[in-house]
């Protein structure tokens, strides 16, 4: 007996160490990945930029939730703000999102970071809110100005084909990013 405890504890204490070494092997690359994933995403949705929006992002509150607001810059002017932002409501959980805001406030770009929504349905989001068919796309609107919400709750967007709640995650999410620059611009005037 007691030569199965010292065996089953060496074979723990090995493990653990193999996987700390590990994780402390591969901690920068992951880093570095994660970072550079989130520059492909900051250029995709924003307009043209010469700053690095990483180092000079700030955490906003909105709601429950601190998100993560980018700020790009052109020549020392501001020409755009992104938001890294997670609707909490999706039908299968979290969906982690990216939105981004030219000066006026008008919706340039957004991209699907992370998502566990149903393949068909309401992961047609990374691609039917871009579609200029109908009310779909996000892109181009101003949500200070127009009524983001699915259509079937009384706003202008063409919610996803049997993904309502997708739909009304998604949307929710880009409203409340929207918010979140708002915050973002009145503390940075103080």
């Amino acid at each position: 007996m007691i030569g199965m405890v010292v065996s089953l504890g060496v074979i723990t204490v090995v493990a653990g160490a193999l996987l700390g070494g590990a994780d402390a092997l591969t901690h920068d690359a992951v880093e570095k990945a994660q970072e550079a994933s989130r520059v492909s995403a900051l250029t995709e949705v924003l307009p043209e930029f010469d700053n690095n929006p990483v180092v000079e992002m700030a955490l906003v509150r909105v709601g429950e939730d601190s998100v993560a607001v980018y700020p790009a810059k052109m020549c020392g002017r501001n020409v755009g703000n992104a938001v890294e932002i997670t609707a909490h409501d999706g039908f299968s959980g979290d969906i982690s999102l990216m939105f981004g805001f030219d000066s006026l406030g008008v919706v340039s770009g957004y991209t699907v970071l992370a998502h566990g929504e149903t393949p068909g349905l309401g992961a047609r989001m990374g691609e039917w809110f871009r579609d200029s068919v109908g009310n779909r796309s996000v892109v181009g609107c101003n949500p200070q100005v127009q009524n983001i919400t699915v259509a079937k709750d009384g706003g202008e967007i063409d919610g996803i084909t049997a993904a309502t709640i997708t739909s009304r995650a998604f949307l929710g999410a880009l409203n409340n990013a929207r918010r979140a620059v708002d915050e973002f611009e009145k503390d940075s005037q103080r």
